[in-house]
């Protein structure tokens, strides 16, 4: 079915129903999901139905919450589906966080029932998991909000924030996806990279994917070639939904086969590098596609043709300002939980701390990087994300993030074993003295959050740059 613009939920929004009308509606026979055993909507349906019984006995009712700390599995979908079909609030914590983050976590929102694994999951290239839960009786408090899911922002700039939308908001940007040209349809297939935890996978991935009639299928491992074995498995078109960084998995497979039903990959999270999508054209047919997008809004805007790279069009019914060069997006109300801050949100505008354009012809929108990327240097200015990109376009440069610690100091990740002094001879040709790092570090992986995003907290680069085996000036 298609959400009718006018889809009201009953009472308050806590009501269960919506999951049913919007993301399980269907074919009883309709396959939906391959993680990997193929699970169609009648499996579906009965198997949140029984995570419900789960959650009831373990003292979850309508109103309540319930922390779900699985990997990507059928026990995450089916939780999460079933904790909404009860009336109830998700808190979504990634299963990758310390006993101690989780522990935080639990103690501020005081969730009635926490699902866990029974036992510890294994890390590794896995996507999905096979894995048996425990279901725990935590508290007896309902909800504190009405928010039907509640998650953690992806912490690439220092502390993750707190962030809860509604039902509505959920349903509401399910519709915004419908309306994007280039999305993919009913029969077709959704190849999911990133982790459903967090906004791209969850809701571009798993609840577009359920309501448009689209599969899921998530390849057997995080690799270049097993993201194409996914894509090869059946004949029905596929779009292949990830971030940057699953691109260069991609991009780094040397004679990919060709594959007629690979249409598209679209991919949300930081920009993507020049160099990157230049090595994914050469390899593929498939059209490579921008979006971009924030745990506190969803999907903001989309360029899955590759028309306009690096800019986007917004979503339908998403408006965008750019302010002193900052670029605000309409939102009703504040998404942060315990957080008031009016210099995130104010007056029904989200500040989103990315610096961009907004063209007023064409109403495209152009990110330039986040907007503490601007520093002084001597008195002239320096746009950090010019030189990350300058850096990211040089032979053997896998990865790179760029910050200002006193200097501007660099992070590389190298793809081959290259001497520090000839990267910084080429940037040299490239880039005025003022704007070179003073400080260059070379670390065997780049950190990364949880979504795949780099990490730019300098405290967390600073602590890497310090293990034995990096190297720099």
């Amino acid at each position: 079915m298609t959400i009718d613009s006018a889809f009201v939920l009953p009472g308050n929004g806590t009501d269960g129903g919506w999951v049913e009308d919007v993301l399980l509606a269907g074919q009883a026979d309709e396959i939906c999901l391959r993680l990997p055993a193929v699970i169609d909507r009648g499996m579906l349906r009965r198997l949140v139905s029984e995570r419900q019984s789960e959650l009831r006995d373990a003292g979850l009712r309508a109103g309540g919450s319930a922390v779900l700390r699985l990997p990507p599995s059928v026990a995450f979908v089916t939780h999460l589906l079933a904790i909404w079909r009860s009336g109830a609030q998700a808190i979504l914590l990634d299963h990758r966080l310390t006993d101690h983050e989780v522990r935080r976590a639990i103690e501020r929102l005081v969730p009635q029932v926490v699902v866990e694994p029974v036992r510890s999951v294994s890390g590794g290239l896995r996507t999905f998991h096979e894995i048996e839960t425990t279901v725990a009786s935590y508290s007896g408090h309902p909800a504190a909000t009405n928010h039907a899911v509640v998650q953690l922002s992806s912490g690439s700039t220092g502390p993750s924030k707190v962030i809860g939308r509604t039902a509505e908001d959920l349903i509401a940007e399910v519709q915004r996806y419908t309306q994007i040209p280039g999305v993919p349809l009913k029969g077709e297939r959704i190849v999911l990279l990133p982790s459903m935890v967090h906004v791209l996978g969850l809701v571009g991935g798993l609840l577009y994917g359920l309501h448009a009639g689209a599969e899921l299928v998530p390849p057997e491992r995080m690799t270049g070639d097993s993201i194409l074995q996914a894509i090869a498995a059946q004949d029905s078109p596929a779009t292949v939904l990830g971030v940057p960084f699953h691109i260069g998995l991609l991009a780094s497979v040397d004679q990919p086969p060709r594959l007629p039903q690979f249409r598209r990959m679209t991919t949300g999270g930081e920009l993507v590098q020049a160099a990157v999508a230049e090595a994914f054209a050469q390899r593929y047919d498939a059209v490579l596609g921008n979006m971009y997008g924030m745990t506190e809004v969803g999907v903001i805007g989309t360029d899955l043709f590759g028309q306009h790279r690096p800019a986007i069009r917004p979503a339908p019914g998403i408006e965008v300002r750019e302010v002193a060069g900052e670029l605000w997006v309409s939102r009703p109300e504040s998404p942060y939980i315990g957080l008031s801050d009016p210099t995130r949100w104010a007056d029904g505008w989200l500040r989103t701390r990315d610096a961009g354009e907004v063209d007023p012809q064409t109403g495209l929108v152009s990110i330039k990087g986040r907007l503490d990327s601007q520093v002084s240097v001597g008195g002239l200015k320096v746009d950090l994300t010019e030189v990350e990109a300058t850096l990211g376009e040089l032979t053997g440069v896998a990865a790179v993030v760029v910050v200002f610690d006193k200097w501007i100091t660099a992070y590389l990740q190298l793809a081959d074993d290259r001497p520090v002094a000839r990267i910084e001879a080429e940037l040299a040709e490239r880039l005025a003295s003022y704007k070179r790092p003073r400080s260059v570090r070379v670390l065997d992986q780049l950190p990364r959050t949880t979504t795949g995003k780099l990490v730019r907290d300098l405290t967390v680069l600073r602590t890497a740059a310090a293990l034995p085996g990096s190297a720099g000036t």
